[in-house]
């Protein structure tokens, strides 16, 4: 139980800083474009708010690893995902974006959670 929960930490962390740093390092400065695709209203409103949604779904992802009777198929599916994203952002930023270790550590906490 004790991977479950720190599995659900490193994805509670991970979705307040998305939440917190991405507004502020990377949304703002977007919003002050104009443009291409910057420039229209609707495009600027979707895209905050696909960033903004996926920092709850993480919260969610952390509530699924420590819901009690959660499959334990559902939790290694989960923890799986987390896994893989966070070894593909390693690959694929070369291990510049911030986020992958505690993304992928995220996803094995779960794993390990799930097989105790």
């Amino acid at each position: 139980m004790t991977w479950l929960w720190l599995s659900a930490a490193c994805m509670a962390t991970t979705a307040l800083v998305h939440g917190a740093l991405g507004e502020k390092r990377l949304i703002q400065p977007l919003m002050t474009l104009d443009d291409g695709i910057m420039g229209v209203d609707l495009a600027r409103k979707v895209f905050r708010f696909a960033w903004h949604a996926m920092s709850v779904l993480m919260l969610v992802s952390a509530a699924v690893v420590l819901w009690p009777g959660t499959p334990r198929g559902l939790i290694l599916l989960t923890g799986a995902a987390w896994t893989a994203v966070g070894l593909f952002d390693a690959v694929y930023t070369r291990g510049r974006h911030i986020g992958w270790p505690i993304l992928t550590a995220s996803g094995v906490f779960a794993l390990m959670g799930a097989a105790a």
